[in-house]
């Protein structure tokens, strides 16, 4: 890649002021919890990263600091510091201006992640407080900001020097504002795992996360030459795979287009799309290329090699990816997302591109490797097999009449209709059910009690998931259907119900029927959980009753401690070991009432990390999950 060395003041484009940003922060960073507080490192680590992808930096550090904050640093030319034509350091225009950077002008970055440029004055706006010290050209320039406003006074329009330097790069250390967030404390566990990902799309930069916020300091270093691929075997590390990674290269209109994938013996695909570094959560048009691509080619060997007959129809894009593991990686000199945080790519010659090159080189290699072609498409011949016997299953459940919706003899369904307002309680066991059903308002609360633990789905196969009686009431009932790896039946706009509350005891049996019905949601019905209609309720653990003074119903242990202090000892306490021992009235207050209840919302902030824990957690693999449990054992909370 050739290189630019006149990234100055001069490459520095402006198109508007920073506003508003502090009154709404999602519009930056989707959203003021957990995810986008990491998403703060994000932003900075990304224009480091673009420093790697200009070809001037090789080596990033992130390390969460002990008072909350956290420091990126890199090794890269260093934020340009000269007078910019708006009269002011080049630096500061960055950090205080959106839309301001070196991203607008294809010379200086040919590719780029941070597309809008505001990333860096998103984080600075955010930010209690941001430092940044930049190495260029001998000196070491400072800069300060209180949210968003520079506290160093200028000189002669330029930043301070505070030292000599022969090194060149930038380091940001910021602390998040908690005005803003709803957390302040970073995860370690998804940075590291976003700084992971960066190494294998990456493989000659090095990456050094450091954690010292507790006693037990963590020091991580991710450097993958082996790219892609090295991914995909970390993806399918604990799988049995079929074939070794297939890697695919090449160039179309001006995007580079790498692949690789691999096939593993399970009933799932996993296709992972990134433009520019930046993970696409929700896929884009290079997705949609890949797979079209893909399923064209496989489809015209099958029938090359007398898999399928002339009679036979093709094979689904799900049949030919069953069992897939893949990263499709893109580099766009020009990227369009849905929203600055690129969850979407959007540009139509990206699917050309990715199609194009995809083509070519899956062809050649399979050409090559008879073998792997043939495995491929037994995969997606078994697939389609199960698909059949599926659909069968399914229409079998669906078009039964004694599991249609209204005469479920379990559900006491509520008068209303209108789904923005009803909800539905998920109740563990006949005694719970009982008092729920008198306790509920039945305009708008539905009552659903199931019998013990329904069927671990991470476990199952589908056909056993479908002919699960609890599983299909719950199906019936919800009304909006489910998906799996073969097609998708689910329709969010068809759910009868604004909130699906799982109300289990406060006891471990209770937390495991919460886990293995959130599994079903997670596997079978995940817009559920993404589009925010599935809760938890918090029924009390204690009532306490004083000599004098209202009664008070405390949630857990911690509230039970807070309470024997400001009371020492003048009353009594009740234990609640199941949601049955409640009486109607108690359980309307503590646990139903809308204004008086606690609910959970569950949130999933990183798809890759749920569906590993998941797997890890619910899965047939035994080892993993010691190995978890024993690292975790600390974080539990046990019910003795």
């Amino acid at each position: 890649m050739a290189k630019k060395s006149t990234y100055d003041a001069s490459s520095i484009s402006v198109l508007e002021g920073l506003e508003a940003v502090r009154k709404r922060p999602g519009m930056y960073i989707g959203s003021v919890s957990r995810k986008g507080l990491n998403h703060l490192i994000y932003e900075i680590v990304d224009n480091s990263v673009d420093e790697h992808l200009a070809g001037f930096c090789d080596r990033i550090e992130v390390t969460l600091e002990k008072d909350g904050s956290a420091t990126i640093k890199d090794n890269g030319r260093g934020i340009p510091v000269g007078m910019h034509e708006k009269g002011m350091s080049a630096e500061r225009l960055v950090f205080t201006t959106l839309h301001a950077g070196g991203k607008f002008d294809n010379s200086v970055y040919k590719t780029s992640g941070g597309l809008h440029g505001v990333g860096s004055s998103v984080v600075n706006a955010l930010s209690e407080w941001l430092e940044i010290k930049v190495s260029r050209e001998g000196c070491v320039h400072y800069d300060r900001y209180e949210r968003g406003i520079p506290t160093v006074e200028l000189e002669n329009g330029l930043l301070p020097v505070i030292a000599k330097t022969k090194e060149t790069g930038t380091w940001i250390r910021f602390l998040p504002d908690a005005e803003i967030f709803e957390k302040t404390r970073f995860s370690a566990a998804e940075v590291k795992s976003r700084l992971h990902e960066t190494a294998y799309l990456n493989p000659n930069l090095t990456i050094v996360f450091k954690d010292l916020r507790d006693e037990e300091k963590e020091t991580v270093t991710f450097h993958e030459p082996d790219g892609i691929v090295g991914y995909i075997r970390d993806l399918n590390k604990k799988k049995e795979t079929i074939h070794e990674p297939v890697y695919l290269c090449g160039e179309a209109d001006g995007i580079h287009v790498e692949c690789a994938f691999q096939y593993v013996n399970e009933f799932h695909e996993n296709v992972l799309g990134f433009c520019n570094n930046i993970y696409n959560a929700e896929g884009g048009t290079h997705l949609t290329g890949f797979k079209t691509v893909f399923t064209t080619v496989m489809n015209t060997y099958a029938r090359e090699l007398g898999i399928l007959k002339e009679k036979d129809a093709n094979f689904t894009g799900a049949d030919i990816r069953n069992g897939m593991t893949a990263v499709v990686s893109i580099k766009h000199p020009a990227p369009r997302f849905e929203g600055q945080t690129k969850t979407k790519l959007d540009n139509q010659d990206a699917s050309k591109a990715t199609a194009k090159v995809v083509g070519d080189e899956v062809v050649r290699y399979f050409d090559r490797n008879l073998e792997v072609l043939k495995s491929v498409l037994s995969c997606a011949e078994k697939a389609a097999k199960i698909r059949k016997t599926e659909e069968k299953a399914k229409t079998n459940m669906l078009t039964k009449q004694k599991y249609s919706f209204d005469s479920n003899g379990k559900l006491a369904n509520c008068e209303s209709r209108d789904a923005s307002k009803c909800e539905i309680f998920i109740v563990e066991g006949d005694s719970a059910g009982g008092s729920a059903k008198t306790a509920r308002n039945r305009n708008f609360q539905a009552i659903l009690p199931i019998r013990g633990k329904i069927l671990n789905v991470e476990k199952a196969s589908i056909d056993k998931v479908l002919a699960n009686a609890e599983i299909k009431t719950m199906i019936n009932a919800f009304g909006c259907g489910f998906s799996e790896g073969y097609g998708n039946d689910f329709d969010i706009t068809k759910l009868r119900y604004d909130k699906i509350v799982i109300m289990a005891d406060a006891d471990v049996d209770g937390a495991h029927i919460s886990t293995l019905l959130l599994t079903l949601f997670y596997r079978f019905m995940p817009d559920l959980i993404y589009e925010g209609h599935v809760y938890i309720a918090m029924p009390p653990l204690y009532k306490a009753m004083p000599s004098r003074g209202e009664e008070e119903y405390l949630y857990d242990d911690k509230a039970l401690e807070r309470y024997r202090k400001t009371h020492k000892g003048n009353f009594t306490l009740q234990r609640y070991k199941g949601l049955g021992e409640m009486d109607a009235e108690q359980l309307w207050e503590t646990t139903l009432n809308p204004e008086t209840r606690i609910l959970k919302r569950v949130e999933i902030e990183d798809a890759r990390m749920a569906s590993d824990v998941t797997e890890m957690l619910m899965g047939s693999d035994v080892p993993p999950r010691k190995a978890f449990i024993y690292e975790h054992a600390q974080d539990a909370e046990l019910d003795i």
